[in-house]
């Protein structure tokens, strides 16, 4: 589904924001409306403040002796996960209500990166240090204090997870001859979570061949990552795909713009060139 003109235009002014003023709260939102249109938002961001408010009175947030990071990754299992109920869903990765972050919300279900979200909003709103990490086998988040950090799965219950439990997750993933490298703790930003998200999303369609709807969320991704190089290439492809070569050029131009020399340059500017043929 394409986003309507408030919302386009929303996501356009996200884009050119640095990352750390982008509201990943906020924009997950807004990406989630799309396909909802008409829902207020409101209730939703009541929720949210909801949450952060017991998850601080939790922790005693305004008692620095209690406030240790063990004591707020508790108040996190404790509230989020066992009071509120938020969790992973069975069928994580099959049905589409998991990426929505409303439905998540309504559900109380959904996939590891859209619960993180969750657990990042909270724990920002209580002026708490916490990042996402680029973990391929399942998004993780890192709490800290101080001198003390903790690893935390929002899949399952925000329980703390060692260096043994992901090295379980990354060969359960990738196999038994995967293991942990320093990559996977590097943390994300703010866009590249949104993209994570989005990017299931794109990922199941284009595993149903639905290429069309494919395309939109590719569209939708570029309104707030526009310097997402390897997008404009993805977007290019799939144009070329379905026979519209004028956008395909387009968004390969941009692709070669923004690339600053990764191993796909070289073969794009040739079906580039090949596409400009077909226009001339």
């Amino acid at each position: 589904m394409k986003p309507s003109p408030d919302i386009r235009a929303k996501l356009i002014h996200t884009g050119a924001l640095p990352d750390g003023r982008l509201d990943l709260t906020e924009t997950a939102l807004t990406l989630a409306s799309i396909e909802r249109p008409g829902v207020p938002i409101e209730p939703y961001r009541r929720h949210l403040h909801r949450l952060v408010s017991d998850v601080g009175v939790y922790a005693g947030a305004g008692d620095h002796r209690r406030g240790g990071v063990e004591r707020r990754q508790e108040a996190l299992g404790q509230v989020v996960a066992k009071r509120y109920g938020y969790g992973g869903a069975d069928d994580a990765y099959e049905d589409p209500d998991n990426t929505n972050f409303m439905r998540v919300i309504d559900r109380r279900r959904g996939l590891p990166v859209v619960l993180g979200v969750l657990y990042l909003h909270v724990a920002r709103a209580l002026g708490w240090s916490m990042s996402g990490l680029d973990f391929p086998a399942r998004f993780l988040v890192r709490l800290q204090h101080e001198s003390r950090r903790v690893i935390l799965d929002p899949f399952d219950g925000g329980r703390v997870l060692t260096p043994k439990g992901m090295r379980e997750l990354t060969k359960a993933a990738a196999g038994n001859h995967a293991e942990l490298i320093p990559g996977h703790y590097a943390e994300m930003s703010n866009r590249d979570i949104l993209l994570r998200v989005q990017g299931n999303i794109k990922s199941r369609l284009l595993r149903a061949e639905r290429l069309e709807e494919a395309l939109e969320v590719i569209e939708t991704m570029l309104l707030f990552a526009p310097e997402a190089a390897a997008l404009w290439r993805e977007a290019g492809l799939l144009y070329a795909r379905l026979d519209n070569v004028k956008a395909a050029v387009s968004a390969l131009e941009e692709y070669m713009r923004h690339n600053t020399g990764d191993s796909t340059r070289y073969r794009t500017s040739i079906l580039l060139q090949e596409l400009r043929e077909q226009l001339s």
